[in-house]
């Protein structure tokens, strides 16, 4: 051969060894690699080559390899867990992890299980004793911000060797913590005590915000962070009033921000939760569009202050409506047994602004199985980041809303179809605003701590962005 083509043949003949080597080197190592290495499902075909030089490598024998052999994609529902139900039993105990773990403070019972009465079992005894019943929350409208009493349940349950898997978990130490949780029930302080009783100067509720905003600055858990990791309730729009500035700092549970300055509340910082329902839940519900002959109810104060106003608009065009419900209700005169009654014989419920955005109207329709109406521009909703409320309630501006003819025409253009649609998703998430102890998979009290782990993430921010130089500040000194 010429000695021009034995150069040309060297590197082509030295590029087929290096070629062959890596596929052989590819083969051997194949059968080590697996697809639970990624956590990825690999096509049936990603060994064909593997196969053609069959190496034996051996795999322990259990009852979970086949299972994790063929490992595959999961993806994660609204509530952010797994939606395969085959993934979940393989993974029961990664699904009982908490959401959140909190440190809750051993306050006085007057704070909070003494507003209701109860009486420590033991001098050295801050709680009740969850072996009997807890100590009641009154009815009526004191219930619909009961929020605080919900969540200081389940924390106590949570310490219990028994509790049942929740999203929360009280910790000891509040270094352990990713929250800490403030059990003063500041609804019933502000329902109960609000206004002085002789020979009081101060009203009880006062004297208990300031003695509060007292105990909290002086404690080392509010140093450490000035506050930013600390959720107080203050669920009804009056309480916490004297203390809310003060304590601002704080991620709070709140109804609505109506009351609030923005600079002390916000969407950012805060979390919206909803009211406990007065109207009974629609169990076993097969009412559909047509068992339901109330075209669109509402049952309530209709002559309201502040943002209100816009329910007397609404009552005179409306009252005269065919298959339309518009009546004046109250608590006084069995308003919520009338309301479930209402509610369960109607498509569409509304819910207007009142003194402020919201109310727990919205959640006895919710319940109820009544599409919602929606009419108030300023309304924020529970878990919002979580649940689509588009997919189950109209919204209407209240400009609109005003407008001559324009509601009856948008509500009687929804077509049977896509009102079943709505109704269906409504027995679907009623479960996230049912309050309960214990607290079940997906209820209220699960969704609050769920949306307040969701706070935990901007809260290590901000507090690292400014710790960044007091940090090394304190090494130089």
């Amino acid at each position: 051969m010429a000695p021009r083509g034995r150069t040309l043949l060297l590197p082509l003949a030295a590029a087929t060894i290096l070629v062959a080597s890596t596929i052989f080197l590819f083969a051997a190592a194949g059968a080590r690699w697996r697809p639970a290495d990624t956590g990825l499902p690999v096509p049936p075909h990603a060994f064909s080559a593997a196969a053609a030089v069959p190496v034996p490598v051996p795999v322990p024998v259990t009852s979970n390899t086949t299972t994790s052999a063929r490992k595959e994609l999961s993806f994660l529902d609204e509530n952010g867990d797994p939606d395969d139900p085959a993934s979940a039993s393989a993974s029961g105990a990664a699904r009982c992890d908490p959401a959140v773990r909190v440190f809750m403070y051993d306050m006085p019972p007057e704070f909070h299980f003494g507003l209701l009465g109860w009486s420590p079992p033991s001098p050295d005894s801050v709680w009740p004793d969850l072996s009997t019943p807890p100590p009641r929350y009154p009815g009526g409208l004191n219930q619909q911000h009961s929020v605080e009493y919900w969540l200081t349940l389940d924390l106590l349950l949570s310490s219990s060797s028994s509790a049942p898997c929740g999203a929360a978990v009280r910790v000891a130490d509040s270094r352990d913590a990713d929250l800490v949780f403030v059990p003063f029930f500041a609804s019933l302080s502000y329902n109960r005590h609000s206004r002085p009783v002789p020979p009081e100067k101060v009203a009880r509720d006062k004297a208990l915000q300031e003695k509060l905003v007292r105990y909290l600055t002086a404690r080392p858990e509010w140093k450490r962070y000035g506050g930013a990791d600390h959720v107080i309730v203050a669920h009804h729009p009056n309480s916490l009033l004297y203390a809310r500035a003060p304590l601002s700092p704080a991620v709070f549970v709140l109804s609505d921000f109506g009351r609030y300055h923005p600079r002390v509340a916000s969407l950012e910082k805060d979390v919206i939760a909803p009211y406990k329902h007065m109207a009974k839940t629609f169990v076993n519900d097969s009412a559909g569009f047509d068992d339901r002959p109330t075209l669109l109810y509402f049952r309530g104060a209709i002559y309201r202050k502040q943002g209100g106003s816009i329910r007397q608009e609404l009552y005179y065009m409306l009252k005269d409506e065919k298959d339309v419900y518009f009546s004046f209700g109250s608590v006084q005169d069995h308003g919520a047994s009338k309301a479930s009654q209402g509610m369960h014989s109607s498509k569409f419920c509304l819910n207007i602004a009142g003194d402020t955005p919201s109310s727990n109207r919205l959640f006895d329709a919710i319940v109820s199985h009544c599409v919602p109406v929606i009419i108030s521009d300023d309304i924020e909703l529970p878990y919002e980041d979580a649940l689509d409320y588009s997919k189950f309630s109209i919204f209407v501006r209240s400009s609109d809303a005003v407008k001559k003819g324009y509601l009856m025409s948008l509500i009687s253009g929804v077509s049977k179809q896509q009102w079943t649609r709505m109704w269906k998703r409504l027995k679907e998430v009623d479960k996230h605003f049912e309050y309960q102890y214990p607290s079940q998979k997906d209820d209220a009290v699960q969704m609050i701590w769920r949306a307040l782990s969701r706070r935990v993430p901007a809260i290590k921010l901000k507090v690292h962005r400014s710790s960044r130089f007091s940090r090394s500040d304190r090494g130089h000194k």
